[in-house]
């Protein structure tokens, strides 16, 4: 075999690899391509029917059911009122499905609850066979503390969940304020500005210190720029 003869033999060799080599790569992206489509199932319908049901219907399909909530309705108790994704859309197996169940029809009336503390409307919620819902603060002057001011629903309707949501008061914060620099002023002095700013001196410490004049503030706890409130105790070292 010539040189040439070599060569050619070689090219033909190179371009019968590339075409089998293409050949299996279109073969395994098509293969891939048909795997993924068959681990796909339709989202029955779910509504109307029992968990059980449903449950064993999303089996047949490789699905899971997941409740996340349970809400009065016209149904009976334990059906499907409402489901996630809707019945039709592509599903990969072994998925969840989002369910509402039915808690039958309502026949629970929201008991009265503003007015009272907020331990007090748990305990009625729970004697009615309801939930205390989400529970929002709101600061108001001269008002306790865990006050239930609003409710919802309100009280006497007959509502879709079990749940009752709540506003509730909250303590007022108390004013906050920025420690000044007391270092270096006489105590007497620096007493009158505590006092002034609506802070309290806890406690003045006499420590040795020949350097500063008799009755001066040398050290300060807290420190100068803190944050503090009427009740932050406020300590002095003052030279002896």
């Amino acid at each position: 075999m010539t040189f040439r003869e070599r060569i050619e033999w070689l090219l033909r060799m190179g371009l019968l690899v590339f075409v089998l080599a293409a050949a299996a790569f279109l073969s395994a992206v098509t293969a891939m391509r048909f795997a993924i489509q068959g681990r796909e199932v339709d989202m029955p319908n779910l509504v109307g029917k029992s968990s059980a049901d449903a449950k064993a219907l999303l089996q047949t399909r490789a699905l899971q059911l997941k409740v996340v909530d349970r809400i009065y309705s016209d149904l009976p108790a334990d059906v499907v009122t409402r489901q996630s994704p809707p019945a039709g859309e592509h599903m990969k197996v072994s998925q969840d499905a989002h369910v509402v169940l039915s808690l039958g029809p309502q026949n629970v009336a929201i008991p009265a609850l503003e007015g009272v503390s907020l331990r007090i409307a748990r305990i009625q919620l729970l004697q009615s066979g309801l939930q205390l819902g989400e529970v929002t603060s709101y600061s108001v002057p001269e008002m306790l503390a865990d006050t239930v001011l609003q409710q919802n629903p309100p009280s006497g309707t007959r509502a879709a969940s079990l749940r009752v949501n709540l506003l509730v008061s909250k303590e007022e914060p108390q004013p906050a304020y920025i420690m000044p620099r007391l270092v270096g002023m006489e105590l007497p002095e620096a007493d009158r500005q505590i006092s002034s700013g609506g802070l309290k001196l806890a406690k003045a410490t006499y420590t040795s210190s020949p350097q500063w004049p008799k009755d001066t503030v040398i050290g300060q706890t807290p420190d100068q720029g803190s944050k503090v409130t009427s009740d932050t105790p406020i300590e002095l070292q003052v030279a002896q």
